[in-house]
């Protein structure tokens, strides 16, 4: 038996926007959990709906567990405060599932599909999404280190593609259209104000030509006319995806209907819960990139399954993580399992500042390839100094 004894939850007033979650049980093991978004709402979660039920449950009944947490009611239908509360539970439970057979969950999923996996950096700076705060970059923004590379990609992309080629990294993500987005609601993008968009993509191929790859990120923030603008005029600089390119990515219908119209290939969607709307999306030729983050859509057990969808559609998966180190964790797990991974995300701001602070254990990334893990689990656990460091918010339930 591996009974459920204790649920543990770490906040920082710094990173208001992400939770850590611990799963004590009585064979003595520690699963290890995290999510995002609404931390102190998923905090309330899960110790005030959550572990009244989960408290004395078998750790091992990880998928009855699963379908019990995503019930589909009320706030079940996409990466909500419900899903992202079971998501962190899922993982947790997983690690331990990984602990409890001394392998790593890579290997208690099935077995790796790849020896290695490779990474692109998301060109985010230090403290992106961890705030709660918006960022964007205008032209008195100056870097806060050598890594903050969303200001390097809005200043000079060209030089910035240069310095990720340098470090081996052979494949890049930027959002230089997201200022434009505010003052239309996303429903309109001028001629001039596009071609300052396409600016960055324009200086990576004349500084680097098609020695990287290029992804394109749109963060939901356009309508369905403005995206198409902008994906026709993307189709010069072959991006290798464009994400999110639409404010409604669970509309198959609207989706579909701007993929027809486009040669760029879309990708989508962290942002979504649950396997049904992969589904939804799949069977109306909606994606070219299925796109998912463990955080967010349910924790592995639903992740394994929306990768198993993807394969039967023939689609590519790639994990998401502009989040977490534990979620980062998690992804290159699955992206080492998953049949049709073909990237995880990285922030190698994030990696090379306080990702290093939470953890015991991150990436090993090798000529812009993510190293399997070997340690059991998720293969990282909270540091003592994390723990005790002051200001830290911790809950538990027993």
């Amino acid at each position: 038996m591996s009974i459920i004894r204790c649920l543990r939850t770490y906040r920082l007033p710094d990173r208001p926007s992400l939770i850590w979650l611990e799963l004590e049980t009585s064979d003595g093991l520690v699963g290890l959990g995290e999510t995002f978004r609404g931390a102190v709402s998923v905090e309330t979660c899960l110790h005030d709906e959550l572990a009244p039920w989960l408290l004395g449950r078998d750790a091992r009944h990880i998928e009855g567990i699963s379908r019990h947490l995503l019930t589909p009611y009320v706030g079940y239908n996409g990466s909500g405060v419900e899903v992202r509360s079971a998501s962190a539970v899922d993982i947790a439970l997983w690690d331990l599932a990984g602990q409890r057979q001394g392998v790593p969950i890579h290997e208690a999923l099935g077995g790796a599909a790849r020896e290695s996996v490779p990474v692109y950096n998301t060109c985010a700076g230090y403290a992106y999404n961890s705030t709660g705060k918006r960022r964007d970059i205008g032209n008195e923004d100056k870097p806060q280190g050598p890594y903050d590379d969303q200001v390097a990609f809005m200043h000079d992309a060209g030089e910035l593609a240069r310095s990720l080629l340098d470090e081996g990294y052979k494949a890049m993500k930027i959002w230089p259209f997201d200022i434009y987005a505010p003052k239309s609601g996303g429903h309109l993008i001028s001629l001039p104000d596009l071609e300052k968009g396409l600016e960055p993509f324009r200086k990576i191929r004349e500084a680097v030509g098609n020695r990287i790859e290029v992804m394109c990120e749109l963060h939901s923030l356009f309508g369905g006319h403005s995206a198409l603008r902008i994906c026709q005029a993307l189709e010069d600089y072959n991006v290798f995806w464009v994400e999110d390119p639409l404010c409604k990515m669970d509309d198959h219908v609207a989706l579909a209907d701007l993929r027809r119209r486009t040669r760029v290939p879309v990708c989508g969607s962290e942002t979504l819960g649950g396997l049904r709307p992969f589904r939804d999306l799949l069977a109306n030729d909606a994606l070219d990139v299925v796109m998912l983050d463990l955080a967010w859509c349910g924790g592995f057990s639903e992740g394994r399954k929306i990768a198993a969808l993807a394969q039967a559609y023939n689609r590519p998966l790639a994990p998401h993580d502009c989040t977490g180190p534990v979620t980062l964790m998690a992804g290159l797990q699955m992206a080492l399992h998953a049949p049709t991974a073909i990237y995880q995300e990285v922030v190698r701001a994030t990696l090379a500042t306080w990702y290093r602070d939470i953890v015991t254990d991150l990436p090993v990334i090798r000529e812009g390839m993510a190293q399997p893990t070997v340690a059991a689990g998720l293969g990282t656990r909270l540091k003592d100094s994390f723990k005790q460091q002051p200001g830290l918010i911790v809950r538990e339930s027993r």
